[in-house]
């Protein structure tokens, strides 16, 4: 096995290069269209800093093929910070001393299919890879599930990763986080680096909360400048459902921007959030805001010396409690399923 970087390691010394602590990371779903996005920005040194990257691609049988196309596109940009790149169908060779995992690959809600049959079907896919990360990844693994649905997909790798602390394991709502962003500084004609403690609560689906109730811009706070009317008529639905409207103009899901915000997720993890700033983070919860403990739900988060914390404090509206409420229920009810399933 290949000598690990710790997360410390990495937070202090991650614009150092040094061939001695190689940073092993996971992507399962490698050959599809978020890995393809994501495994040349982890290539380049985007996400760990200076350091060599060793990728392990995990994919099916039939993804194994074009995975190895994957890797031959990778060998050929010569990247200087690439290591080895294998390829594994099997997560126990998968997971092998990863400190870094990102979960993309999923199974696809059909037409037709109730929601519960895919978080069965997705189950069946999370909870083995859940086991061999408990098993045989490095002690300081980060894992990121982005397949969806991803909250509960997570809560379904922590129930089967034994001895891996649960606020290890994660989901992606950043991307959410971004999209909101991105729709206020087009509101307000500013950039997006004007803009800080935005938050998405709740589930990464339709029920999600963005919430611009602590959103500043320049450090003042935006809420006066933003009529309810449209942050509640068009701003909080739009958000919600970007990823349809994308299909809907694109003809596929988002990739490239999911794979973004992935790299976006892990990077602020290992190095830490701005200053007086937080990012919005799906992790299982310790029952703040009165989010049932264990339940994998999106907070605003703060990453302080690698690890995340909630934000806490915050005061709530009757409004904003009944948003996250919401969300909350659609989350409990999936967690019910997949209980009932045997999965968790």
């Amino acid at each position: 096995m290949n000598q690990q970087v710790t997360n410390q390691q990495l937070a202090n010394n991650g614009s150092t290069l040094n061939d001695s602590f190689p940073v092993t990371v996971t992507v399962t779903g490698a050959a599809g269209q978020i890995g393809y996005s994501l495994l040349f920005r982890l290539a380049t040194g985007e996400v760990f800093g200076q350091r060599k990257v060793n990728l392990r691609l995990l994919e099916t049988e039939e993804g194994a093929k074009v995975a190895k196309g994957v890797a031959m596109e990778l060998a050929d940009c010569a990247f200087p910070l690439l290591g080895e790149v294998t390829i594994s169908t099997d997560p126990a060779e998968g997971f092998k001393g990863a400190n870094a995992a990102f979960l993309v690959g999923a199974k696809p809600r059909q037409k037709g299919e109730e929601r519960s049959d895919l978080l069965q079907a997705n189950g069946k896919i999370f909870a083995p890879q859940g086991k061999a990360i408990g098993e045989v990844a490095a002690d300081d693994i980060r894992v990121l599930v982005v397949g969806n649905p991803a909250n509960t997909n997570a809560a379904i790798v922590a129930a089967h990763a034994q001895g891996v602390a649960p606020k290890q394991i994660t989901a992606l709502t950043r991307l959410d986080h971004n999209r909101a962003l991105a729709q206020v500084a087009e509101k307000l004609d500013v950039a997006v680096t004007d803009l800080t403690n935005m938050t998405v609560w709740g589930n990464h689906s339709a029920t999600q909360f963005p919430d611009v109730t602590e959103l500043k811009v320049k450090g003042e706070p935006a809420e006066d400048k933003l009529d309810d009317q449209w942050v509640n008529d068009e701003f909080i639905p739009r958000v919600a459902k970007r990823g349809a409207e994308i299909i809907e103009v694109r003809g596929r899901s988002s990739a490239a921007s999911a794979a973004s915000a992935a790299c976006d997720h892990m990077r602020t993890w290992i190095n830490g959030t701005a200053e007086n700033d937080w990012v919005s983070v799906a992790l299982p919860s310790d029952g703040s805001y009165g989010v049932p403990e264990g339940l994998v739900s999106s907070f605003p988060c703060r990453s302080v010396d690698g690890q995340w914390e909630i934000v806490q404090g915050l005061e709530l509206s009757d409004d904003q409690r009944d948003r996250i409420n919401n969300s909350v229920a659609e989350l409990q009810e999936e967690l019910d399923a997949v209980k009932s399933a045997g999965l968790v």
